[in-house]
């Protein structure tokens, strides 16, 4: 197969040194475990590709010189960021490597050199605002890759989801005074950050280019699947995204020890085939997803490798309804965003 018509796998073995304790949840043997498993069972139509450190440039567009020095300062030795997030003496090498995957990822699909991408990394990154590390995060991942893009790859639109089960604070604080970036997350609300309300839905020029869903706990597939087609699709019909980013995130999985959520395997492969459909419609085939959280070590592999298998071609599972629950949650999100888009 053309390699320009592969999934590429963007990973370093480094990012497992990573180490943030004894103990703590975000631990080197969430990103072995999918690796482990499509080593195993590699999905046909997928590639590897080593990642190299981001540039100081890109991670610049997103983070201010004084929080890439902070996070620098770590090199090295153990420290704390937070009381979440801690860094020990290889972290900061793997957060270069985190986000230079995101990065390269999104080159290589901007650039024809693959049909769309997964970059398997660690440490996660939607959390970490501008001058901010926190809730496992150092750099933004996925906001460096979407600047990056914007500012390097001549891309005009970028639309990020962000399916973890945690708002991404971090990335709708990068964006939301921007329209060239729409951001749309799906998230347990109230929960950890305690950020992504209904009502927050970006400011200035950027008003109407955050679309937050605060879902109550106990959704399950057909609840996310209907919010997906029913709100985010239009949505993004109206936007036409020259690139889709996402924040692949399976702590919403109905196994997750965190997130007391109801998703399947076979419904994270459902939402990663809806934006499939959209990324073909809209830009290009251009899709990258990067990895966020997710805590139960099954279930992540299971459903990044599901993610991965639709990534490659095969067909994603049909769509389900959403509950009672859901549908309360769907139409308010349609009223509330009915305000700035045409639904």
């Amino acid at each position: 197969m053309d390699k320009a018509q592969q999934t590429l796998l963007s990973y370093d073995a480094r990012m497992l040194e990573h180490r943030p304790g004894p103990g703590h949840p975000e631990r080197p043997e969430r990103l072995a475990s999918i690796v482990r498993l499509l080593e195993d069972r590699p999905v046909i139509g997928s590639r590897w590709q080593a990642a190299l450190p981001a540039e100081r440039a890109a991670l610049a567009r997103v983070h201010p010189e004084a929080h890439i020095d902070r996070v620098e300062a770590a090199r090295g030795r153990r420290a704390f960021f937070d009381g979440d997030t801690a860094a020990s003496e290889r972290s900061v090498e793997a957060a270069w490597l985190a986000a230079g995957a995101a990065v390269q990822a999104t080159e290589a699909v901007c650039r024809g050199e693959a049909r769309n991408a997964f970059a398997l990394v660690r440490p996660p990154g939607h959390h970490a605002e501008a001058l901010r590390a926190m809730g496992f995060c150092l750099f933004n991942n996925v906001a460096v890759a979407a600047a990056h893009a914007r500012a390097a790859l001549g891309i005009e639109r970028v639309l990020v989801v962000d399916w973890d089960v945690h708002h991404g604070n971090g990335t709708q604080h990068s964006f939301e005074e921007r329209d060239d970036v729409l951001f749309f997350s799906s998230h347990r609300f109230p929960f950890y950050p305690g950020t992504g309300s209904l009502h927050e839905c970006g400011r200035g020029q950027g008003l109407g280019f955050t679309v937050n869903v605060p879902m109550p706990a106990g959704m399950a597939d057909g609840d996310f699947q209907q919010l997906f087609a029913e709100l985010l699709v239009p949505v993004a019909e109206a936007y036409r995204p020259q690139l889709i980013l996402v924040s692949a995130g399976f702590d919403a999985h109905r196994d997750d020890p965190l997130g007391d959520q109801r998703l399947s395997t076979e419904g994270f492969a459902g939402l990663c085939g809806t934006l499939v459909s959209l990324a073909r419609r809209f830009a290009d085939e251009r899709l990258v997803l990067v990895l966020e959280g997710g805590y139960d070590l099954p279930a992540l592999a299971a459903s990044a490798r599901a993610c991965i298998q639709v990534l490659a071609g095969e067909t994603a599972p049909e769509a389900g309804v959403a509950g009672p629950s859901g549908q309360k949650l769907l139409k308010s999100c349609l009223q509330m965003q009915s305000r700035y888009w045409k639904l």
